[in-house]
């Protein structure tokens, strides 16, 4: 054999060396040789996989998936599934109706369902006549499961939050409710056997949060219809706010319907942050379903500049 057949092989042998393993941070891997993959490739880790559940579906029945968030974004894997919320007329943003769209369909499709709280949801779909479970309730994204958190857990951003992880978001809203301390004791108004007062301000990464309380002394419940938030002027307040700006909160944790006869309920709203002038102010209103009994507290700069910083709170899973 001459010399250039035995360089030759010998370039081939650790050329197909090469091609078979790889090293990478002092670990070696397998590089894919299959059409699916060109070139160097690993596998994805299992930790970093959401593991889908398995969904059956039906043409003849409709499947309800019960999410524990209003649902923000849908994608069905094949137009052999159909699928949409059940919130028309008013109704539940947080379910999601799953049907088959053609009969017997032999490949396995997928849906994925991604929630206002930042939690995604994956499913694999086949087709059954008569699916086993009809009405599904998914469990709490931030519940635990054996003392671990869900695999479905996601750092999922949305715009109006900015920089702020959606799970942070209910995470600190949770606590603050939990944790149940009045910081604030000078706001509130009163009126009509009712108490409407704001127990504590908190500020993180350019969110504010208010954690406010209504009290209902009287013998009637009170229907909780909305609560408005607006920047007006401080000398017009009290009678026509002829400029006003609306600030809409971004999350509501525990926003309550009703409050029962001698009865009390708390809910922390967020809201971007803003800052106010000295000829301005925040009014904040109750108002009541079906009824005219409204209750409305103020917050100037010097209020908001005080929000308590909660980088150091605890957070209460």
């Amino acid at each position: 054999m001459n010399m250039k057949k035995v360089m030759l092989m010998g370039v081939l042998a650790l050329g197909m060396s090469l091609g078979a393993m790889a090293q990478d941070n002092g670990q070696s891997y397998m590089l894919s040789t299959g059409d699916l993959y060109q070139g160097m490739s690993r596998a994805i880790p299992a930790g970093r996989v959401v593991v889908p559940y398995g969904l059956e579906v039906s043409f003849e029945k409709t499947v309800h998936l019960i999410f524990p968030a209003p649902i923000r974004y849908v994608d069905l894997g094949s137009n052999a599934l159909v699928a949409g919320k059940a919130d028309e007329g008013g109704g539940a943003e947080n379910v999601l109706r799953v049907k088959a769209a053609v009969r017997d369909f032999e490949r396995e499709s997928n849906l994925s369902v991604i929630c206002d709280d930042g939690s995604f949801y994956s499913f694999n779909v086949k087709y059954a006549d008569e699916p086993e479970m009809l009405s599904i309730e998914m469990k709490d994204f931030l519940a635990h499961v054996d003392g671990r958190l869900p695999s479905n857990r996601a750092d999922i951003y949305f715009k109006e939050l900015g920089n702020e992880s959606p799970v942070l978001v209910k995470l600190m809203m949770q606590t603050i409710y939990q944790n149940n301390k009045r910081e604030v004791k000078h706001i509130g108004a009163k009126q009509f056997g009712l108490r409407f007062q704001l127990r504590g301000l908190y500020a993180h990464n350019e969110l504010l949060y208010f954690h406010t309380q209504i009290d209902n002394e009287s013998n009637m419940p009170f229907g909780v219809d909305f609560v408005s938030f607006k920047v007006v002027d401080r000398k017009i307040a009290k009678q026509t706010a002829i400029q006003e700006r609306v600030l809409q909160p971004l999350r509501a944790y525990h926003q309550v319907m009703q409050v029962r006869p001698n009865g009390k309920e708390r809910t922390v709203f967020a809201l971007e942050q803003f800052a106010l002038t000295e000829d301005k102010q925040l009014e904040v209103t109750l108002y009541e379903r079906n009824g005219g009994r409204t209750l409305t507290f103020y917050l100037q700069n010097e209020d908001l500049i005080r929000a308590r910083r909660i980088d150091n709170l605890k957070l209460m899973w």
